[in-house]
């Protein structure tokens, strides 16, 4: 597939850059060849490959998720080191008066 010096040039307008004629010319011949080879592999016969979702096989590393007492509220161990502290909230000096 040829792509035109006009459409890499409405691209990168799109994209707020400026490029020169001759970075233009080579962007259009590169992406042209990017797409020649997209063409050629999408002649390729796929109908009985298995479908995968990674190149390599992987498995989920993560372990299990376990359910755990609670050990306090976050509200408490928060307010454990306030220097004070009133109904479950800090308090602070008074800045605006």
């Amino acid at each position: 597939m040829k792509i035109s010096g006009e459409d890499v040039t409405k691209v990168a307008d799109l994209a707020r850059l400026t490029i020169d004629n001759e970075l233009r010319d080579k962007l259009s011949a590169q992406i042209g060849n990017i797409l020649s080879y997209v063409d050629t592999l999408e002649k390729v016969d796929t109908r009985d490959v298995v479908p995968t979702t990674h190149a390599l096989s992987l498995f989920n590393a993560f372990r299990e998720d376990e359910v755990k007492p609670r050990q306090g509220s976050g509200t408490d161990q928060a307010l454990a080191n306030a220097p004070m502290k009133e109904d479950g909230c800090f308090v602070v000096p008074k800045i605006i008066g």
